[in-house]
């Protein structure tokens, strides 16, 4: 071959290698800036700048209409590192324009691009840099935003009150965790969810939808004005607002009574189950817990001895005492164990076990209403002793015991009854296993005897006595508890309306009843005796003996008894007898309700109730003597 046929197919194979080269380029240039969505999404992050709107959270009513909760304009600053970057930034006049520190300036920063903290943290899009900007400095900001590229506003809301009351009730919002982000993509570094109480329940309901605003940019960041005419924007969907079965001032009242005591009370309509008080004591300000203080305040409450973040009423636990007697004399009729024409005698005790556990002077023999009327105690030992011995029925202690749980649960206890607020505890009716465990297979009846008294390992929650106390007024059902009456535009859970029913027949629950009632006009609770202002009242004291200082005071009523409204359950810790602290508050609670207000004649009693102090010792144990001081723990502070 010639030297110059070499040369000219050296050129040709050049040429080729040159064309196919240049080939691959256009065509990969044509598929990242046209085919491929990667890179096209970053185009357009370049030049669209989202701004997501933010819902308002749904309102909080009371049954009667007044506004408890409500939503106040606050303002976030976001920041757009990579803008802020690229171009001339005054730290020192934005830091004083946001009158923070620097070296608060630097732990905003820092917080903002840990990608530990702020997992969808980018350069590209906003990231909350400062949070809750008053309408004041959010105004400052606005006036020299110009200076500050990369700098914006995000309106977003936050909780007011108009109540001082209810705090464990309501809960409260707090910004969301990783774990929370992670686990539902709603969620983004700044926003805010509920944390406690009806605010968490019904987080999804309130929180409502976000929205999206797109808007058009220069290569410089320069807003120039809504993405195709905001054709792709989406208006935010604003929160379902919510009423409460809750009537905020009987509520107030029974807070009101319970300053300066542990303790709950929690009231039901029967007919519906709706919640109409549930106090905690002690309680808190809810707006203590909102805006820039909620950090130092939450410190201040949760220090507190006496536990005023907890919902007693939901979350505590207390042996019943003798307020436990109605709905285990309801599980032996129900049974059988015991009819209306049984009778026991008493001697001043339970016989068999040589008088105790020991009981009061009353008549004798007794059937169950007088038993429940004078709160015997032999009797329901007596019972319950002939229940578990009963070998024609029961092969042994233990099938006999699992009988009797059985009733028991389907009563509402030893389990969460639904209620719809977080952290309800169960209570506890032992498993046979643990007597079994603890006493050996050949158990004997005697060996849980305290049971019939509501002592040993018995506990219930103040919503659990509330909702046995319902059951009786019905004669034999309930609907399961529950503080919230509507969704506005949405649908209340169906469980809340259906009826839950015992095995136990309503004759009865009718004799209880009938028992109860004669507890207030010839018993034991003689103390709550309405009928001067035309109301029966039915009720059950309760003392429950308590290892850690005094004996706890307890009632159980409800009333009118013949078209009952209303039950109630109160507990005062280390408060001694039923009939000298808890019958007063469910007295001064019921006439509240049912007349709207206190009689001339119960205005002592009001007043010597309210500046009546009962705080167990036992919550200061532990704290340095300094600490010791009951005022530096009991009066929490108002904002208002």
């Amino acid at each position: 071959m010639s030297k110059h046929n070499l040369l000219s197919n050296r050129r040709y194979v050049i040429a080729a290698i040159l064309v196919i080269v240049s080939l691959v380029y256009v065509v990969q240039l044509f598929n990242l800036q046209v085919l491929s969505p990667q890179f096209r999404g970053y185009a357009d992050r370049n030049a669209q700048f989202r701004r997501t709107l933010n819902p308002a959270r749904g309102a909080i009513y009371d049954r009667n209409g007044r506004l408890l909760v409500f939503n106040q304009p606050t303002y976030d600053v976001m920041m757009v590192t990579r803008e802020v970057a690229r171009q001339p930034f005054d730290t020192l006049d934005f830091i004083n324009t946001l009158n923070i520190s620097k070296e608060r300036f630097l732990e905003l920063n820092e917080t903002m691009r840990d990608r530990r903290r702020n997992p969808g943290f980018t350069s590209f899009t906003p990231q909350v840099f400062m949070q809750r900007l008053s309408v004041e400095e959010y105004g400052l900001l606005q006036e020299k935003r110009y200076k500050f590229p990369g700098i914006y506003t995000q309106l977003r809301s936050e909780r007011q009150y108009n109540y001082p009351n209810m705090g464990q009730l309501l809960g409260y919002v707090q910004e969301v965790d990783r774990n929370q982000m992670e686990r539902d993509p709603y969620y983004a570094l700044g926003d805010f969810a509920g944390r406690t109480g009806i605010e968490r329940s019904y987080e999804e309901v309130l929180r409502g939808e976000k929205g999206v605003e797109i808007l058009l940019r220069d290569a410089h960041g320069r807003i120039q004005g809504s993405f195709r005419d905001g054709a792709e924007d989406r208006a935010p969907v604003s929160g379902k607002d919510l009423t409460l079965s809750i009537d905020i001032d009987l509520q107030a009242y029974g807070e009101l009574l319970m300053s300066n005591k542990v303790g709950a009370v929690v009231m039901i309509e029967p007919k519906t189950g709706e919640i109409l008080a549930m106090v905690s004591a002690p309680t808190y300000d809810p707006s203590l817990l909102t805006g820039r203080d909620l950090g130092a305040n939450f410190t201040m409450l949760r220090r507190n001895p006496f536990l005023p973040l907890n919902n007693r009423a939901v979350g505590g636990f207390y042996p019943p005492g003798s307020t436990f007697k109605v709905p285990l004399a309801a599980a032996f009729l129900g049974d059988g164990v015991i009819t209306a024409e049984t009778r026991f005698s008493c001697y001043g005790g339970f016989a068999p076990m040589g008088g105790r556990p020991g009981c009061r002077s009353h008549p004798s023999p007794l059937g169950v209403q007088l038993s429940t009327a004078v709160s015997c105690n032999s009797f329901l030992c007596f019972a319950l002793s002939n229940m578990l011995r009963d070998r024609s029925r029961f092969p042994s202690s233990t099938e006999g015991y699992d009988k009797l749980r059985e009733y028991l649960l389907e009563l509402g206890f030893g389990r969460r009854l639904g209620v719809d607020l977080p952290s309800e505890n169960p209570g506890f009716i032992p498993p046979s296993s643990f007597y079994v465990e603890r006493h050996g297979l050949g158990w004997h009846p005697h060996n849980i005897i305290s049971i019939a008294l509501g002592q040993g390992e018995i506990t219930i929650s103040p919503l659990q006595g509330a909702n046995a106390a319902a059951m009786v007024a019905n004669r034999g059902y309930f609907y399961i508890p529950h503080v919230v009456r509507e969704i506005r535009g949405g649908t209340l859970d169906r469980s809340y309306t259906t009826r839950q029913t015992s095995r136990v027949e309503s004759q009865h629950f009718e004799l209880l009843a009938r028992g109860m009632a004669d507890a207030v006009t010839i018993g034991t609770a003689t103390g709550i005796n309405l009928s001067y202002l035309g109301i029966t009242v039915a009720g059950k004291t309760g003392t429950a003996e308590n290892h850690r200082g005094d004996s706890h005071s307890l009632f159980m009523g409800f009333a009118p008894v013949e078209d009952p409204q209303v039950a109630i359950f109160v507990i005062v810790e280390n408060a001694t007898f039923g009939a000298r602290n808890a019958v007063p508050v469910a007295r001064l609670m019921l006439q509240k309700y049912l007349k709207g207000e206190i009689s001339e004649g119960d205005k002592w009693l009001e007043e010597q109730l309210i500046n009546r102090v009962i705080l167990p010792p036992i919550y200061l144990r532990g704290l340095p003597a300094e600490e010791r001081n009951l005022n530096l723990w009991t009066q929490i502070p108002r904002q208002r």
